[in-house]
């Protein structure tokens, strides 16, 4: 009888040893990013070991991480019948209320968890912590206070200084986070999370050789730990978009390393969907349009799939399965939608407009489908209301109606772009939608007022952005001139060939010089006198015919103005 207690003992102690160290590996394979290879762990736990609510937890936890709510509610649900640490679930549930901003809901369900916990417990407090920084709008306060509490509890562990670091970071306290990823890092040297992070930091500093140093290190130490051949990805990527003469060199490598990042994880849907998102990134819409092909297969109903088709067709010249797929994708019930989604189903809709005005060898008619058009110059709107950054994507496209001249729909792209005065392409995109808008109008047998007005202004940005433009000071006149019976506008045309004069005539001789410039300033001149001859004023009419004559003896239409102002 002896023995046989100590057998069992034994059988026990190996038990709960072999328990955790499957609870160990399901935890490492989660951070490895390697989501079904966890999920089947887990699975298998629950269903050997179903007396511990703990397994339910981490398990829950997987299915939020995978944005899978619904399994993960049914998973902390079952948890809570469990018979050891069943409290637990209590903190997945009130992580779900977080998600679905029931804040006192989550309150409530955290108090259970803590409820019965002794005074050295601490892994209630740390998840608590973790469940403010998960949902889609963190509360990095309230992580803080629960993390400090367990940390309290467990100065020393090295979970507890990862999670804080999250915190911290998240809350901006740049300095604090990586001292916590510190402490973490040399808490446990195999968690290899806390030096990924601090490589995180340093690349969000722009010292990308350091942070690709930190990262190599880490898959010196582990060359198959995924999540650092991403963070190299990235990395290159942000470094490509920082060092333009090396961009495509960068961005090639960012999505090789990428590629090795999806060799190291199980090709789960989740880990495709992230390798989606980079592709969109970089701009590999062949390969993105190959990956949301595949995830269709895995997953007929997930509509971020139908984003991804979306995109990578309108990006590969498919405007019609663009415009589907994005239909499709919208009218989904509780799709989170992006200002990008938009973007590219009105891109796709007023491109398709364009290509329906071409004649059958496909050579543009100088016409668009107007309905489309405008539903979908609606919807590029749209776009760049949800987000403002959708701007800087307009300038190219709005250039390629401008050269076919179709000016009015030219300018109703670049009119979307400059409601961001952040975008990159302000000073372009204002200048474009000046000259477009000028170009209609000077076609026009009456010119449309409210066009002057929207000329004008957009014409004023370039020039308070950059004062030496001098082509902003000409156009700017040659607007007004279309309105010559409006007293105002014709002094408004008068007074920016004067500027557009000033500016050149300050930039020397050698811009003076270009026969281009001389033709110009004849026109200007031109101008000046018509204006002053208008208002009566011959003797400034005179000044301004005679310089114009300066430059060219034999312009007709200085020698009509002075036979008028002689007569």
């Amino acid at each position: 009888m002896k023995k046989l207690k100590i057998f069992s003992i034994a059988l026990f102690v190996f038990g709960t040893a072999t328990y955790a160290q499957d609870l160990d590996q399901a935890k490492k394979a989660i951070d490895a990013e390697q989501y079904e290879k966890a999920k089947k762990i887990l699975k298998g736990l629950v269903a050997t070991k179903p007396e511990s609510g703990k397994n339910y937890f981490i398990l829950g936890n997987l299915y939020l991480t995978q944005k899978l709510q619904d399994s993960a509610t049914i998973t902390y649900q079952k948890g809570l019948a469990a018979k050891a640490e069943a409290d637990f679930n209590y903190i997945g549930l009130g992580q779900i209320d977080l998600e679905n901003g029931n804040a006192a809901g989550a309150s409530s369900n955290f108090d259970k968890a803590v409820a019965n916990i002794k005074k050295k417990d601490f892994e209630e407090l740390m998840y608590i912590g973790k469940a403010y920084l998960n949902p889609t709008k963190p509360d990095y306060k309230k992580a803080l206070e629960y993390l400090n509490k367990a940390k309290a509890v467990q100065p020393m562990n090295a979970e507890v200084s990862l999670y804080l670091g999250d915190a911290y970071y998240g809350d901006k306290n740049i300095n604090e986070a990586y001292s916590a990823y510190r402490n973490a890092a040399d808490a446990d040297k195999n968690l290899l999370r806390a030096s990924l992070q601090q490589g995180a930091i340093t690349k969000s500093a722009k010292a990308f050789t350091e942070a690709k140093a930190i990262f190599d290190k880490i898959l010196a130490a582990n060359p198959n730990y995924g999540p650092a051949y991403r963070e190299l990805a990235e990395t290159y990527y942000v470094w490509g978009l920082n060092d333009k003469a090396k961009y495509t060199e960068y961005n090639t490598t960012a999505i090789q390393y990428y590629e090795k990042y999806m060799a190291m994880t199980d090709y789960s849907l989740d880990s495709r969907m992230r390798h989606a998102d980079f592709l969109v990134l970089t701009k590999d819409y062949k390969a993105l349009e190959a990956e949301a092909t595949a995830m269709q297969k895995l997953d007929k109903v997930n509509p971020r799939i139908l984003r991804y088709l979306g995109y990578s067709a309108y990006q590969n010249g498919n405007s019609d399965a663009a415009i589907k797929a994005l239909d499709e994708f919208l009218a989904k019930p509780n799709v989170k939608m992006i200002g990008r989604d938009y973007l590219y189903l009105g891109l796709a809709k007023t491109q398709k407009a364009l290509t329906m005005g071409t004649d059958a060898e496909g050579k543009p008619t100088g016409t668009v489908d107007k309905v489309l058009f405008d539903n979908g110059v609606a919807d590029i709107k749209k776009g760049v209301e949800l987000d403002p950054g959708m701007a800087n994507e307009l300038n190219d496209f709005g250039k390629k109606f401008f050269d076919l001249k179709l000016y009015k729909e030219a300018s109703a792209i670049y009119e979307i772009a400059v409601t961001n005065p952040n975008s990159r392409n302000f000073l372009y995109d204002n200048f474009y939608l000046g000259y477009a808008l000028y170009f209609d109008n000077a076609k026009a047998e009456k010119p449309n007022v409210t066009d002057i007005q929207k000329a004008n202004a957009a014409f004023d940005a370039v020039i308070k952005s950059s004062p030496t433009t001098q082509d902003a000071y000409i156009y700017k006149a040659r607007l007004n001139s279309l309105l010559m019976d409006d007293m105002a506008a014709r002094a408004e045309m008068a007074k920016y060939y004067e500027e557009y004069i000033r500016v050149v005539t300050e930039k020397g001789e050698t811009e003076l010089a270009k026969p281009a410039n001389k033709t110009k300033f004849v026109e200007a001149y031109n101008n000046i006198a018509i204006h002053y001859a208008k208002l009566g004023d011959k003797v400034k009419a005179r000044e301004n015919v005679d310089k114009a004559l300066a430059i060219n003896p034999a312009d007709e239409t200085a020698l009509s103005t002075q036979k008028m102002i002689k007569g």
